[in-house]
C-alpha cells in the first residue's frame, strides 16, 4: 500500500467543520453556555480522530499536531452560534445536525481508511478503523451530552451506510485502483444521497427484542 495521504486533504477539514458545527449545534440545542457549546464542538470533530489514532493506531491525533484544527472548530463555533439564534427554531437545528452529519461522517471516515492505510493495516482493519473514525465523533459528542449515540438506537441504518461507504471506497481505490481524489468525494456524496434517502422514506432498523 501506498505510504502517501492519498484523500483531498480539503476533505479532512470539510470533516472537521461538518463534526464541530454539528457538536455546537448539539451544545446549543442543549442550552449550554459558549464554554460548553465549544467542548462539544471539539469533542464531535476531534473526537473520531483522537479513537483512531490514540486507541487502534497509537499515533498522535492531528488535532494536537496540525494548526489549523483548534482555530477552525473555534471559528466554526461562533458561527453556529450565531447561525442558531437565527433559526429560532429547534426543528431546524435537528435537521441542520443531520445534514451536517451526513457530511461529517462519510468524510472523517474516507480519511480515517487513508491514516489506516498508511499504517499498512489488513484490509479488515482498515474497514473497522475508517468505521470507528466515521462514527466516533459522533459517539463521544452523544455520550458528552448524556444521551445515548445515535449509532446505537434503532435508525436509518447509520452504520451499515458507513460500512458501505468505507467498502465502497476501498474496492475502487485499491482493487480498480482508481483515482482516490474523485472516489473520496464520491463517496461521501454516495453516503449523504443514501442516508437523506433514509430519512425521507423513514426507513429504520428495528431493536432486536420488540416490546
Amino acid at each position: 500500500m501506498p505510504a502517501e495521504f492519498q484523500a483531498p486533504p480539503l476533505l479532512d477539514y470539510v470533516a472537521v467543520v461538518a463534526w464541530a458545527l454539528s457538536g455546537a449545534l448539539v451544545g446549543l440545542r442543549k442550552r449550554f453556555d459558549v464554554v460548553g457549546v465549544f467542548m462539544t464542538a471539539l469533542v464531535a470533530a476531534a473526537g473520531g480522530g483522537m479513537i483512531r489514532d490514540g486507541v487502534l493506531l497509537q499515533t498522535l491525533p492531528p488535532v494536537l499536531t496540525n494548526p489549523f484544527y483548534l482555530p477552525l472548530i473555534l471559528g466554526t463555533t461562533i458561527f453556529a452560534i450565531t447561525l442558531a439564534q437565527r433559526l429560532h427554531s429547534a426543528r431546524k437545528i435537528e435537521t441542520l445536525i443531520e445534514l451536517v452529519d451526513a457530511v461529517g461522517t462519510p468524510a472523517f471516515a474516507v480519511v480515517s481508511i487513508e491514516f489506516a492505510r498508511r499504517a499498512n493495516l489488513p484490509l479488515p482493519g482498515v474497514l473497522l478503523v475508517g468505521c470507528v473514525g466515521g462514527v466516533g465523533g459522533g459517539v463521544l459528542r452523544d455520550i458528552l451530552v448524556r444521551e445515548i449515540p445515535e449509532i446505537m438506537q434503532p435508525g436509518r441504518y447509520l452504520a451499515i451506510l458507513v460500512a458501505l461507504a468505507c467498502a465502497l471506497y476501498m474496492i475502487l481505490t485499491i482493487g480498480f485502483a482508481l483515482p482516490a481524489g474523485p472516489v473520496a468525494w464520491g463517496a461521501v456524496a454516495f453516503y449523504f444521497c443514501v442516508r437523506l434517502l433514509t430519512v425521507r422514506m423513514d426507513w429504520r432498523t428495528r431493536a432486536v427484542l420488540g416490546e
